[in-house]
């Protein structure tokens, strides 16, 4: 079966492939990332060490939880998450959450080909004291990302990601944890345990900043969840996979900050680690997989709007835009922009959740379905506020709590 000309909102049409140990695989590799352990290195010294773990522990099982739910829903729809925003929120107005979509993706895929060309360019100089130019190192990922996109998802997912991407990533992290904690073995453990934070993020703020990384890939989860086999293991293994990398990535994080000289940034940190150099450019390696399912996502979205094109087509198009964008963007400067426009997914999903959240398929063909919509709209709101009044409770759970709730309350009745 050719799925590059499948329909996504089609429930009959997906593949259906993976096992809960391929989604387990595959959301632990697309769950390990540079910038996942830079979020982590935030948490200090902000909180106290036992505190970050702590946060670290619930908000990765929390956020991972909303995400494997949200792939259970794809699973058992077999609805890709163009085709859920259309069940929900009517045919015409899913429209505008689709479209912006598609634009966070570009966004991100061009954030992550800056990330590996920087990371690249450091290891290069590094290794062999090659000062290389921006430029080089931008094509060289994003011609990998293009030449990806002409093969099929699910093959790479279960011959490259599974059998040779997963071992190496996990080898590359056994590695670096390894030697950050013997260098905090002879700097004591003990006072890296009792370290008290300076007060400047309490728990519940925390736990948020934890769930951010997993509740950013709830616009994605349901184009590779609808190729599953089973929702309930789906669940269990997109739960399980994205739990554990996150999880480990964040603590890698505030292990990395904690033992470093002041005013390291991450990418030195690692290179000077005993076996960083190769163990860097494992993640760096890792980190196509997180661009190419940004990418491969934004295709399956595009092709709900314009259906002729195949998603490979679309895929490498919008790998060669993200190429391009990453040339000539300051994306270090559009961070917060893009941070800001991921929020926005935060209560559409809430609302997605609340309605289809329990096994309902909705039926009817309606255009533009209000309640949901003005739903969406004030957890938008409620994110923002939270964000700007009471940031010490978090924005993410507050957004996605109300949405929900109010989404579950308003449903249609069986």
């Amino acid at each position: 079966m050719n799925t590059s000309n499948t329909t996504p909102t089609s429930a009959g049409a997906p593949e259906r492939v993976f096992s809960g140990w391929s989604m387990a695989g595959l959301w632990f590799s697309l769950g390990v990332g540079l910038l996942v352990i830079q979020v982590g290195a935030y948490l200090m010294p902000a909180m106290g060490t036992q505190e970050a773990f702590l946060a670290i522990a619930l908000g990765s099982l929390l956020g991972s939880a909303f995400l494997a739910w949200t792939a259970k829903v794809g699973c058992d729809s077999g609805l890709s998450s163009a085709g859920l925003m259309q069940q929900v929120y009517g045919q015409g107005f899913a429209k505008l959450p689709v479209i912006l979509n598609i634009v966070q993706l570009v966004g991100w895929t061009t954030f992550e080909l800056v990330i590996m060309r920087d990371g690249t360019n450091a290891i290069l100089l590094k290794a062999l004291g090659l000062n290389v130019h921006p430029f080089w190192g931008t094509l060289l990922w994003g011609g990998l990302l293009v030449a990806l996109m002409t093969g099929s998802m699910l093959t790479l997912v279960r011959q490259f990601v599974s059998r040779i991407g997963l071992p190496l990533v996990v080898l590359s992290l056994l590695w670096l944890t390894w030697h950050f904690i013997s260098v905090l073995q002879a700097q004591g453990v003990d006072a890296f345990l009792s370290r008290a934070g300076t007060g400047e993020m309490g728990m519940l703020s925390a736990i948020d900043l934890v769930i951010a990384m997993p509740v950013s890939w709830l616009p994605l989860v349901a184009d590779y969840a609808r190729h599953a086999k089973n929702g309930n293991s789906t669940f269990k293994g997109t739960w399980l996979g994205y739990a554990l990398a996150n999880a480990w990535c964040y603590a890698l994080g505030v292990l990395v900050v904690s033992v470093s000289a002041p005013d390291t940034d991450l990418v030195t940190a690692l290179l000077v680690a005993q076996g960083g150099l190769l163990a860097l450019g494992l993640i760096l390696l890792d980190e196509i997989d997180n661009a190419y399912g940004d990418v491969y996502s934004g295709a399956v979205s595009a092709q709900s709007l314009k259906p002729t094109l195949s998603i490979r087509q679309l895929g490498m198009g919008i790998g060669v835009l993200c190429t391009a964008l990453a040339m000539v963007l300051p994306m270090h400067d559009l961070e917060p922009f893009l941070l800001m426009l991921s929020s926005i997914f935060i209560p559409l999903y809430g609302v997605i959740l609340g309605r289809m959240g329990c096994g309902k398929v909705l039926k009817d063909e309606k255009m533009v379905k209000i309640s949901a919509a003005a739903i969406w709209l004030l957890g938008i709101g409620v994110f923002h506020a939270s964000t700007q009044f009471t940031p010490e409770y978090g924005s993410t759970l507050p957004s996605l709590m109300l949405t929900f709730a109010l989404a579950w309350l308003t449903r249609e009745k069986a």
